[in-house]
């Protein structure tokens, strides 16, 4: 029987127990990504991802051109309990969604030994109850100046909506400070990013949801200024364009729904509802919306699913939306968390031998599963309340 634990740590164990009993000499060339994948009969992510775990511990060193080296051991650590690498994570918010994220950004830094200190900029609320972006924002960049004055090894950032202060990045990028961004990323900065796959949302769902019958389609969104939800609204027209159906713009608005207060939001739904060809179906930013479309629906007498379905496009809500949804997407929350720690610990390396980690900007998108209502046991209908 096999040692249990993940493949890449099983090679790691091995090759740092190798180097342990000097079977390879200090500033000697190391086993190469394809001897790795030989000789353990593994995929190419998990070869690099044990190498790159070893140059973050100081195990190995790369020299740009030459390949990867034993480092020196008087340089050298004994193991990812002694070593003292320190990323800053900032996060927006503290929802299902993002829980599920900030687990997979704790495991992955707690298999590397590195220690992880936590901000959150979640969105504020002014005295009216409406959102603060504005001061999102500047907690949002209070911490990334904090996480540089600290000199952290990295930086993985979960972004508010809007456009972070570019002097900020700039000053990051001059310290040559290493960042990652999970679930949106920042059009005009080349930086690294894990996102789900966001456009196949708005287009898959969309599908769904004609192949459904229901051509009249409309969107109400949450947040409206950030890559994912453009993304996602993307997806959606091309997939309407692709099986030619018109885009109305009264469907189509990018508009908070969530943001409105509760007189307003049901005014929209009125006004939608009673359009003289109105909508059969609704496309939600996520579970909030889902949980807030369905409420106001049953005070306006309207019973989901059987007088209008709702399409959840993530997970982010008070519960899990699928029982109240026709059709809803399921993002990677946790490997998103996970895979935003591996690109970091690469970038982190390569920061150690001399080289600049906002060089050739990846942006890692990883696939999203849609799900039906028939997929679960349990399906919830909203019973009208009143009609007006």
């Amino acid at each position: 029987m096999g040692t249990p634990g993940p493949k890449y740590q099983r090679i790691k164990d091995e090759l740092r127990a190798e180097v342990a009993r000097d079977e390879y000499e200090a500033g000697a060339p190391f086993i190469t990504q394809n001897q790795l994948r030989e000789r353990f009969g593994v995929s190419s992510t998990t070869a690099v991802r044990a190498l790159n775990d070893l140059v973050a511990e100081g195990l190995l060193v790369r020299r740009r051109g030459l390949g990867t080296f034993v480092a020196d051991p008087d340089g050298r650590t004994c193991g990812p309990a002694q070593r003292s690498g320190v990323v800053a994570c900032v996060i927006s918010g503290q929802g299902p969604y993002q829980s599920e994220v900030l687990r997979g950004i704790e495991s992955g830094c707690s298999e590397r030994g590195l220690r992880l200190f936590f901000s959150d900029s979640a969105v504020q609320m002014t005295a009216t109850g409406h959102a603060d972006h504005a001061a999102s924002l500047a907690r949002q960049d209070q911490a990334l100046r904090q996480a540089a004055e600290d000199r952290v090894d990295g930086i993985i950032l979960y972004p508010v909506q809007g456009s972070p202060d570019p002097a900020v990045l700039e000053e990051l990028r001059r310290l040559r400070i290493p960042m990652v961004l999970v679930d949106r990323y920042f059009p005009g900065f080349a930086v690294d990013a894990v996102t789900a796959d966001n456009y196949d949302v708005g287009y898959r769902l969309t599908e769904h949801l004609l192949a459904d019958g229901h051509t009249r389609i409309a969107t109400l969104w949450g947040e409206t200024q950030c890559t994912s939800v453009h993304d996602r609204m993307t997806g959606h027209k091309q997939a309407l364009r692709a099986h030619d159906q018109p885009l109305l713009p009264r469907f189509t608005a990018l508009r908070s729904y969530t943001a409105l207060p509760e007189e307003d939001r049901r005014r929209l739904l009125s006004e939608l509802l009673a359009s003289a060809q109105p909508p059969t179906a609704l496309l939600c930013a996520h579970g909030f919306a889902v949980a807030t479309a369905a409420a106001d629906l049953a005070s306006l007498g309207i019973a989901v699913p059987d007088e209008i379905v709702l399409a959840g496009m993530d997970d982010a809500g008070p519960y899990d939306l699928l029982p109240l949804t026709s059709f809803a997407a399921r993002l990677p929350a946790g490997e998103i968390g996970g895979r935003a720690v591996e690109q970091l610990v690469k970038r982190i390396a390569e920061r150690a031998a001399g080289e600049d980690p906002y060089r050739d900007a990846e942006q890692i998108v990883l696939p999203v599963r849609i799900r039906t209502r028939e997929s679960v046991p349990v399906r919830l209908r909203t019973v009208a309340a009143r009609r007006p």
